[in-house]
């Protein structure tokens, strides 16, 4: 029989689980066009692990983008050009190599997807035919194209994760504004109306934990089809 699980119960989309994103200061991206402008503030937002900067462009526009380390109210940020300051969007291709970059494209013009978390920063390793090649902050190393372009410098916040909750309801506060499931509770403490493996008064599951993968929504807990279990010899 199928337990509601707390997977489904989210998937439902109830204001319960419903992440406040009423409470987050915009997107974080690249300007689509080469432009200059200046620093005129800097955001704090609970869907980023870094502050964010507010750029007024020469266009009138304002928009907002990852702060990076040494960067100031003031300053000016320039999009496209060859100027390699910390702040800069440039091209992968006419980034020097070795140079410290974050906030990279995947895609050319979506605005940045990787390398945005506070304390982070890619490293330009070459560049061949096939690519520029970029380590990242899991020290694997990716092709990106040319044309993709990245900011300069290392991203702003270096040392947060250093500083400990203290209390289980600070965490609680910050998982509940990221949308997050806190706190993990395991399923053999559920009850028995709750996950397959609750109920018993015990730590004893009572049920193989390998599902089939033709198995009910809520049975489907634990191993999921797997090729091979035990030990190896």
């Amino acid at each position: 029989m199928g337990k509601r699980l707390i997977s489904q119960r989210r998937g439902r989309g109830t204001p319960t689980y419903r992440v406040a994103s009423h409470h987050f200061a915009g997107q974080a991206k690249h300007y689509a066009m080469d432009t200059q402008g200046v620093v005129i503030d800097f955001v704090h937002c609970p869907a980023h692990t870094a502050p964010l900067m507010e750029v007024s462009f020469l266009t009138g526009e304002k928009g907002l983008t990852i702060a990076p380390q040494g960067i100031k109210i003031g300053d000016t940020v320039t999009v496209g050009g060859e100027e390699c300051r910390e702040g800069n969007v440039l091209k992968l291709g006419e980034i020097p190599e070795g140079t410290f970059i974050h906030n990279i494209e995947l895609q050319p013009g979506d605005g940045g997807k990787v390398v945005r978390a506070s304390g982070t920063y890619g490293k330009i390793v070459s560049k061949t035919e096939e690519g520029i090649r970029v380590k990242l902050p899991s020290r694997k190393e990716r092709l990106f194209l040319p044309s993709c372009r990245a900011s300069i410098g290392v991203v702003a916040g270096a040392g947060r994760p250093e500083k400990p909750f203290l209390k289980a309801g600070t965490r609680y506060k910050k998982m509940k504004a990221l949308g997050k499931i806190y706190a993990h509770v395991c399923g053999i403490s559920m009850n028995a109306v709750d996950h397959p493996f609750g109920g018993k008064c015990s730590h004893i599951k009572g049920r193989p934990t390998q599902s089939p993968r033709d198995a009910p929504p809520g049975r489907k807990v634990g191993k999921i089809a797997p090729r091979r279990t035990g030990r190896r010899r």
